[in-house]
């Protein structure tokens, strides 16, 4: 599990083509440190398993599934990425509970600069939109972000300073691919409601 709270902007360094799959190697200091073969590293807000640990940099096998799913397929060398390892038991909960298991892909639409903020409106999928309210918490690239307004195709978000400089949401211009994660308790509610009407039935 991930909180959305970014620990540092990585970097791509190698893409290698398998087919049906392809291995990213990442350069990431701060998520490498103590890394080992088998441990989950979230990249863009997509939960991934590290094959091989050398220095501060790790390689991952994205499968085509993830690839078409999410924005991932888009990166090449030297794109920018944020990461994040998960979160330790008894740890704060800084964001809000975050699968690392990417719902849809958004696009970013127009940013909205202010002097101590900016404003950044992203396009939301259809069959996502039920799931995303005023004030909720959404996931954009990995990021923990709460919604300003929400319509039924985008939805916009507030970004302080420390934000735009620490994650890929201050380099995406208009026409960027994003990942959407939506909150898990949402889809769960959904769920549990459908289940109790159709009892009643």
């Amino acid at each position: 599990m991930f909180t959305g709270i970014v620990e540092e902007l990585g970097e791509i360094t190698a893409v290698e083509n398998l087919g049906d799959a392809c291995r990213f190697r990442l350069r990431g200091s701060i998520v490498t440190e103590g890394a080992k073969h088998g441990d989950s590293i979230a990249v863009n807000g997509v939960c991934l398993t590290v094959v091989e640990h050398e220095g501060d940099e790790f390689t991952a096998d994205v499968m085509a599934e993830t690839l078409d799913r999410s924005s991932l397929g888009a990166l090449g060398v030297g794109s920018r990425v944020n990461l994040e390892r998960p979160t330790a038991v008894g740890a704060r909960l800084g964001g809000h509970i975050v699968q690392g298991h990417v719902d849809g892909t958004g696009e970013v639409l127009e940013r909205k600069p202010s002097e101590h903020w900016e404003i950044i409106k992203i396009s939301l999928p259809a069959d996502l939109s039920r799931y995303v309210v005023e004030k909720g918490s959404i996931t954009v690239d990995g990021i923990s972000l709460t919604v300003m307004d929400a319509g039924p195709d985008y939805f916009t978000v507030s970004l302080i300073p420390t934000t735009l400089d620490l994650t890929t949401l201050g380099l995406k211009q208009p026409g960027a691919p994003v990942n959407l994660e939506v909150d898990v308790v949402a889809k769960y509610v959904e769920r549990l409601l459908a289940s109790s009407q159709g009892a009643g039935k």
